[in-house]
């Protein structure tokens, strides 16, 4: 129970910041609506209420700071508002319905694993090479390096024009896109892994006359495993964030991408909260799957569990 006095700790500090911050982000809103239904506001003039920021206008006028709270369109939605939107449209819609966030949900999704499977693979390889060719280790890694500059919004739409001008749709470009981002984070962390073992344990192994694929096996694999969750952790989420880039050039009819371009062009900012929200549940549910898989498999093999 201790353990969890901390992060919930900051999660209600986050909480009571955002619904703070509702009230002076709304106001100018809540006041002028609020005016066209009688009520008496200071300062009176739409004009001279302008030249006054958010939360003077609050508190010059405490009876719309409850209005703040439930805009239909807010600047920014209230914590209880975006809850609710996602309540209603994770457990009240059909699964299979365009207007269920679990269906958009499982879109992105899709991409998002295959792309972290592809990313994952990739990025093992090259530790591999890296670390057993020094030709590899002096060039792969300036140029793994290197492609972490690009920008991701730059690069998305090249990846789906280029492979849209050949016929490839749907989910692969995402999933490339998604592969991109995660390769990198599991390159450096298994480099990183599989170099971790010190000179004693390298050269007991040479002692025994152990051949490198045994040295790799029995040593190196191993001893990365704990370098190598903690960068699956972090590319699953990278992944993600790859697919989700991947919807918005497109202009995507499903996945979390889309909820939020329907939302930003529509004036639907719950509908885009909400998928925010459903997206960093999404992200945090994965990694959590991931640390019970190191627990086990850490466990299994007689290793502590360590932070990387």
């Amino acid at each position: 129970m201790r353990n969890l006095i901390p992060p919930l700790s900051i999660v209600g500090f986050i909480l009571a910041v955002w619904a703070l911050a509702v009230i002076p982000m709304n106001a100018h809103l809540t006041a002028d609506q609020a005016q066209r239904g009688g009520m008496v506001l200071t300062p009176e003039a739409p004009a001279d209420r302008q030249d006054v920021s958010g939360l003077m206008l609050a508190l010059k006028n405490p009876q719309i700071i409850p209005l703040t709270y439930v805009q239909d369109r807010p600047r920014l939605p209230s914590p209880h508002q975006v809850a609710v939107e996602l309540y209603e449209t994770v457990f009240t819609k059909a699964p299979t319905s365009r207007r269920s966030l679990v269906y958009h949900g499982w879109v992105t999704l899709s991409a998002t694993l295959v792309g972290f499977v592809i990313g994952t693979t990739l990025g093992i390889l090259l530790a591999v090479g890296i670390v057993y060719n020094r030709t590899m280790d002096k060039s792969v890694m300036p140029w793994a390096i290197t492609s972490q500059t690009i920008p991701i919004l730059a690069l998305a739409p090249m990846i789906i024009v280029m492979l849209g001008a050949i016929g490839i749709q749907g989910l692969l470009p995402k999933s490339i896109i998604s592969a991109y981002l995660s390769f990198f984070p599991v390159v450096v962390g298994m480099v990183k892994g599989l170099r971790s073992p010190d000179g004693m344990q390298l050269d007991l192994l040479r002692t025994y006359n152990a051949s490198a694929n045994q040295g790799f096996w029995k040593l190196r694999l191993p001893a990365s495993m704990p370098y190598l969750f903690a960068s699956l952790k972090i590319g699953i989420s990278a992944a993600l964030v790859g697919a989700i880039v991947g919807e918005l050039p497109t202009g995507a009819r499903a996945g979390f991408g889309a909820r939020m371009l329907v939302g930003d062009q529509y004036g639907q900012p719950l509908v885009t909260w909400a998928a925010l929200f459903g997206a960093a549940i999404t992200a945090a549910l994965m990694v959590g799957l991931l640390s019970w898989l190191e627990r086990r498999t850490l466990r299994r093999m007689g290793m502590a569990e360590a932070a990387v």
